[in-house]
């Protein structure tokens, strides 16, 4: 993780933890509150790491009043 920032490695390795533990669905504003950001930050985060991290696969599963994500190991 080394070309990561340092909120893009709190938010891989929550989803990687939280991912070990079964959870596949996420929002950013829950992901924020989690990790003490805002969802913005997450949200702005999530596309970024979709396509550059390798640990897990993250997918834009839905969107009713906030985009769900969708995450599974990678």
């Amino acid at each position: 993780m080394t070309d990561y920032t340092d909120e893009e490695r709190r938010i891989v390795a929550y989803l990687r933890e939280s991912v070990s533990k079964g959870e596949r669905y996420f929002r950013s504003k829950n992901i924020a509150e989690q990790l003490g950001l805002s969802s913005k930050q997450v949200g702005v985060r999530l596309p970024e790491l979709a396509e550059k991290t390798e640990e897990v696969d993250i997918e834009k599963w839905g969107r009713a009043r906030s985009t769900t994500w969708k995450v599974t190991p990678g």
